[in-house]
């Protein structure tokens, strides 16, 4: 296993990538948490949203490149 290189990624993109997975991964985790608590409404809000961020994201990243 070998140190991947990420100089080729420039500081916009990596702070654009490292905030949203803040936001997309924990919409996820906590909608799956919620469909296991039997809680539907909610679960599918969450996952939702984390569809909507992820949209976001796309748009984002692509005016960033």
């Amino acid at each position: 296993m070998t140190i991947p290189n990420i100089s080729d990624i420039s500081v916009q993109m990596f702070i654009t990538v490292f905030f949203f997975l803040l936001i997309i991964a924990p919409l996820f985790s906590l909608g799956a948490l919620r469909l296991f608590q039997s809680r539907k409404k909610a679960g599918l809000t969450l996952m939702g949203a984390g569809v909507v961020a992820y949209v976001i994201f796309m748009i984002v990243v692509n005016l960033v490149t």
